[in-house]
């Protein structure tokens, strides 16, 4: 029981074997959203420290005096970091799971659409009959 559960610990292992797939898909999807949202705060929070550190050395390290650089330097990372939520918080709502889903089964369906358009062509231009039919010994060629 305890090698178990030690296994489990280094392995990482956080499925349930009782979990359904829908479930399984759930919780992959929390976990990734997860991740996105602190990944996040983590450009959230360097960003500020960075908007410090670029106005500290522009002011007080006098880099640049006669020009207010840092100004343009926050401006560029904060459409960055603008861009980072929009595609967090915007772009996945729009194109989350269950966008993806509809998307694979519309491209499946077009797939499966164009494997039996061809399977017809096929059929059409070599009839199976004529390829499978055996010819037995006895019967004279054509």
């Amino acid at each position: 029981m305890s090698i178990k559960i030690s296994i489990r610990i280094f392995t990482m292992k956080t499925t349930d074997p009782h979990l359904t797939t829908e479930q399984h898909l759930q919780l992959e999807y929390a976990q990734k959203r997860i991740k996105q949202k602190k990944n996040l705060f983590r450009h959230f929070v360097l960003f500020l420290i960075g908007s410090v550190f670029l106005f500290l050395i522009n002011k007080i390290l006098k880099y640049g005096e006669n020009y207010d650089w840092y100004i343009w330097a926050i401006l560029a990372w904060g459409f960055l970091f603008v861009f980072h939520f929009f595609n967090v918080y915007v772009t996945r709502k729009f194109m989350g799971p269950e966008w993806e889903r509809k998307e694979r089964e519309k491209l499946v369906s077009k797939q499966r659409a164009r494997i039996a358009e061809l399977q017809k062509e096929i059929e059409t231009d070599f009839p199976i009959s004529q390829i499978n039919k055996k010819k037995e010994p006895w019967e004279p060629s054509p």
